[in-house]
């Protein structure tokens, strides 16, 4: 399975890429899933320049690619004025840009870093609706880690919960693209209308 994390964090080292690690490495420890890191802060020009030319270029459609192969996606953003940052969002309407139903039926877990608590409902009023406007299936757990949070008591319970449900998702999905069992071939197929009359 393809566990694709996308961190929008901006500074190095980055909140924003720290909790984005500890989503991945609780998810693949429930998946055994391979983990692909993509900082949109390496990407920043070339989402610019999808804008203008209306294709990506090489590195950001590997991005891409790697987004819709994926099996499971963790997105993490900083919160800037309340919401996510427009980094963030420039890349999810390039991908949508270039393909509609790149997240359709993907099971995402949303996270988000804040210099304080007030900022956590940015996970239920701007994340939640972006995704399932993207038909994406956002796991009921999102994951907001405010200042205060590192190093303190519930993080970890947050982080291994949505966790969880993103494994379940991930091996769920996985075990329904597998082939069920074939009816035997001499099983007789009666039609639906003889059913009716018999």
């Amino acid at each position: 399975m393809r566990l694709v994390v996308v961190s929008a964090g901006l500074s190095v080292p980055s909140s924003t890429r720290l909790l984005a690690d500890r989503l991945a490495a609780a998810t693949a420890g429930q998946t055994s899933a391979e983990v692909r890191v993509i900082e949109l802060r390496d990407l920043a020009v070339e989402i610019a320049h999808t804008f203008t030319s209306g294709f990506p270029a090489p590195l950001l459609a590997d991005a891409f690619a790697a987004v819709a192969e994926a099996d499971g996606l963790i997105v993490v953003t900083p919160v800037f004025s309340a919401s996510y940052s427009g980094l963030f969002k420039s890349f999810f309407d390039a991908l949508s840009v270039t393909d509609e139903d790149a997240l359709a039926g993907k099971p995402v877990l949303i996270g988000a870093t804040g210099g304080t608590a007030r900022h956590s409902l940015v996970l239920d009023h701007a994340l939640r609706p972006l995704f399932a406007y993207l038909k994406a299936v956002v796991v009921p757990t999102g994951v907001y880690a405010a200042s205060e949070d590192w190093g303190a008591e519930g993080l970890d319970g947050r982080t291994a919960r949505a966790a969880g449900e993103l494994a379940a998702l991930m091996t769920g999905l996985s075990s329904a693209a597998r082939p069920g069992p074939r009816r035997d071939s001499f099983e007789e197929v009666v039609p639906f209308e003889q059913r009716l009359a018999g």
